[in-house]
């Protein structure tokens, strides 16, 4: 049996993190990975709501000595711009509010993140990064020795075959700290980007749903609720058969490689446009001189991915 990933989640929880968050509990109850912590930054909403949403996550899962680190609390350079009207004022519209249990960590989490990514063995740390990359940036602003304990970058951010979801040309987390994710394109690490254009093949049909109401669990009915509330506005949106499930899919990206397929190329991001500002540039046919920078994701097997989703709640309360 292979080792276990050692995976870093970095979140705003947010309604399709907490079933990326959830997901990754029991993948981590399964054996197929070593999930050591969760790094908060302010997106979906503001850093206290999605920090106090992570250790919620926790609680859940009867995990209340997890290590939940809080971070930066805006972007790099512009004003905080939030998701609220999608995923409520306090980020978990479905969900049953309690002041948890699970403890703040007394790290900032870009200080913890310097710390255990220059500790770790060279290439040995998978981050999975789910919401804006500030902290990620900062980071490896801050220390680019921290680099070398990176095994992999896998993020959910940006678009290029598909439209943008919070302007005409931007997906959320690119928009919201477009200079962090310009810095983090540019850090060295291997990156695998999972964007709308996978993500919006992976929705939360009706059949789906109800598969995870039917695992007998209580985060089953938790998370279904949750994704019940959260998956109207992109029906709306977009016209989908369902709620596209962002951030599960960067976790089973990170776990299951083999599941999804794209192509290595070079990828910006879009600082100055007053109508792109934020947009991923996405060299898909080799046209620019620009070096390779990442992995850029298009397919998913969206019937395994939900499989996985499921069987992994399965292994909680």
């Amino acid at each position: 049996m292979t080792e276990a990933i050692k995976l870093i989640i970095d979140t705003d929880p947010g309604q399709d993190d907490a079933a990326a968050i959830l997901m990754a509990h029991g993948l981590a109850k399964r054996g197929l990975i070593d999930f050591v912590a969760i790094t908060t930054v302010a997106g979906n909403v503001g850093l206290a709501d999605v920090t106090t949403n992570a250790r919620m996550l926790c609680d859940w899962v009867e995990q209340p000595t997890f290590p939940v680190y809080a971070g930066a609390a805006k972007p790099m350079i512009r004003p905080l711009v939030t998701a609220a009207n999608v995923h409520g004022e306090h980020g978990l519209d479905g969900a049953v509010r309690h002041e948890p249990q699970t403890p703040l960590q007394p790290i900032h989490a870009v200080a913890y993140l310097v710390d255990i990514l220059r500790r770790a063995a060279p290439q040995s740390m998978t981050l999975c990064a789910i919401g804006p990359l500030t902290n990620i940036a900062q980071a490896v602003s801050l220390a680019p020795d921290c680099v070398q304990g990176i095994k992999e970058i896998v993020l959910m951010g940006g678009c290029y075959f598909e439209a943008g979801n919070i302007t005409p040309a931007a997906e959320f987390n690119f928009y919201v700290d477009p200079h962090a994710a310009a810095v983090v394109l540019a850090c060295g690490a291997p990156i695998t980007i999972v964007p709308l254009d996978v993500s919006h093949k992976a929705c939360v049909t009706a059949a789906r749903m109800n598969g995870l109401r039917q695992t007998g669990t209580q985060n089953g009915r938790r998370l279904a609720d949750i994704l019940q509330s959260y998956e109207r506005h992109d029906i709306q949106q977009f016209g989908l058969e369902g709620g596209p499930l962002h951030d599960p899919c960067a976790v089973a990206c990170a776990v299951f490689p083999d599941m999804f397929h794209g192509r290595s190329c070079a990828v910006a991001v879009e600082l100055q446009g007053s109508l792109t500002l934020g947009a991923s540039v996405v060299d898909w046919q080799g046209k620019s001189n620009l070096p390779v920078n990442a992995r850029w994701i298009t397919e998913v097997d969206a019937d395994r991915l939900f499989d996985e989703l499921r069987l992994s709640i399965l292994h909680l309360p």
